[in-house]
């Protein structure tokens, strides 16, 4: 575990190459596991505030479930997530040429909104854990992703590389170059 400010991170996170490669998983993150997608309850009032805008973009399905569960429910472990569609996938995905999309990341970039999608699609592999002094970064292996690993690898792109960008969301410009200067010392 390396310290960055009050963040623990998991050399694996230093040491793991990923690239997402939609067109060999087909965004299979958004349609597998037991739970939606993990949110933050600051996000639960975004997705609430903007559900109109994303409205258009989603199916009946996805639709549906929100006006039954809510815009987030609780899942089986006390983690506020996205409802699911048959308790599978993301009822805020939807699907084009066979790979799953993310209806609020689609009206982020058609300018409707700017919340872009909750931080925990945006960092995944990496999750956090949010203790009372500091937050653990960790990654997530999981089978579904070997095709970003093995993308990562051809490409040599390490996960806190290809996951700048959200972690500068989460944490800011002054933490992701302190981040870069921790990763600078452990590949010498």
């Amino acid at each position: 575990m390396i310290q960055v400010q009050d963040k623990i991170i998991s050399l694996d996170v230093f040491e793991k190459h990923f690239v997402c490669d939609l067109n060999a998983c087909k965004g299979a993150c958004c349609v597998e596991g037991d739970s939606g997608a993990p949110l933050l309850k600051e996000e639960e009032k975004i997705l609430d505030e903007i559900y109109e805008k994303v409205k258009p973009y989603m199916r009946d399905e996805g639709i549906i479930e929100i006006e039954n569960q809510g815009i987030a429910v609780y899942d089986a472990d006390g983690d506020l997530t996205t409802p699911l569609i048959n308790d599978k996938e993301c009822a805020f995905v939807t699907f084009e040429n066979g790979i799953t999309k993310c209806t609020i990341e689609k009206a982020y970039l058609d300018g409707k909104t700017d919340f872009k999608k909750p931080i925990s699609c945006h960092l995944f592999p990496i999750r956090i854990k949010e203790y009372r002094d500091f937050d653990a970064l960790n990654y997530e292996e999981i089978k579904i992703c070997e095709p970003a690993c093995k993308c990562g690898s051809e490409l040599e792109v390490p996960a806190y590389a290809f996951l700048k960008e959200p972690l500068i969301r989460k944490y800011g410009e002054d933490w992701y170059k302190e981040l870069l200067d921790v990763a600078k010392t452990i590949s010498q």
